[in-house]
């Protein structure tokens, strides 16, 4: 800190009060002008360059391609594609967390990652902003250690306010998949015993539940919709206890690849699963009521005790103060 203290004394005496601003100003415009050449320099996209192709030539392949679809959607953010190695973890593993997690908090988007990487650095520099707005403007009574602060706290704050809010986010929809999935349970078995197949029964589940619980049903019309494109019903299961990140959603999945391995009845694990996921719920229920007096203690002991000593012994400390004024008097 001694360190920091002689630098920060050296640029008031050079450039006066506001020196130290004016040099962390400079550098982080030099840290700009210093990623413009490698972003400029980035290998351009295979799909760019088809993209400009097309635009030269726009008459080309008319006749041929007439009226048939493209097979690329069109992307909503191609302005982000420039700066992907920037906006992106470049290590696989970091990305497919990252990824991972938006889709469990519900971004099923591509550019899901890139968003939320551009969203942290947009907001630490307009936090950034604000806090040196604000040093700027108590300049005179601040020192160097609370004028740091008061800068570096609201930019780390820009940069963790949307990993928490995608934390938040993905706890409440694990809640509420964990939440509905008992009642999907019930409506399931239903749908298999009235002899509708489990592609059906999935798809009349999500149909009917979508009022009550959205993500659950967004959840089993994904599923639907992939074993309709042919895709492999463990795989597609696989993927739907990955997504959810509920454990009792998992342990479903489980339990139907291995009724469908074992060739069992669905009907009969559905029952017996649904029953437990009824229990299970219950049991929920009743720990929610246990820990309620608990945390009910110390708003108790907040609220009431004091006010009840104020009235118990307040008039006995307040004769007590006249008894001891009147003696000394």
């Amino acid at each position: 800190m001694a360190y920091f203290n002689t630098v920060w004394d050296f640029l008031v005496a050079q450039l006066g009060p506001l020196g130290p601003y004016y040099a962390m100003g400079l550098l982080g415009l030099l840290l700009v002008l210093g990623t413009i050449p490698i972003v400029l320099n980035r290998p351009d996209d295979p799909v760019d360059r088809l993209k400009r192709q097309k635009k030269k030539n726009p008459d080309h392949g008319k006749d041929k391609a007439a009226d048939q679809p493209t097979l690329r959607y069109k992307e909503r953010g191609p302005n982000l594609d420039k700066f992907a190695s920037f906006l992106e973890p470049q290590d696989q593993a970091a990305f497919s967390g990252a990824q991972l997690k938006l889709v469990q908090a519900g971004y099923r988007n591509k550019n899901a990652v890139r968003t939320m990487h551009f969203l942290q650095f947009a907001l630490a520099i307009g936090f950034l902003i604000v806090g040196v707005l604000v040093a700027l403007a108590r300049i005179d009574s601040a020192t160097m250690q609370s004028t740091l602060l008061t800068i570096l706290i609201p930019a780390g704050v820009g940069y963790y306010l949307p990993g928490y809010w995608v934390e938040r986010r993905r706890q409440t929809r694990q809640a509420n998949l964990t939440e509905g999935f008992p009642d999907a349970l019930d409506l399931m078995l239903v749908c298999i015993e009235a002899g509708q197949s489990l592609d059906q029964s999935i798809m009349r589940v999500a149909e009917e539940i979508r009022p009550g619980f959205p993500d659950l049903a967004d959840e089993f019309l994904i599923v639907a919709n992939e074993m309709k494109a042919g895709k492999d019903r463990v795989n597609v299961l696989r993927d739907m206890g990955e997504r959810a990140g509920s454990q009792d959603i998992s342990a479903f999945v489980t339990v139907l690849i291995q009724s469908a391995s074992f060739g069992t009845s669905i009907s009969d694990a559905l029952r017996i699963y649904a029953s437990e996921m009824r229990d299970k719920r219950v049991m929920r229920a009743e720990e929610k009521a246990n820990k309620l007096p608990t945390k009910l203690t110390l708003g108790t002991m907040m609220f009431t005790l004091p006010p009840l000593l104020i009235i118990l012994i307040g008039p006995s400390i307040y004769n007590i103060y006249v008894m001891l004024a009147v003696g000394k008097s």
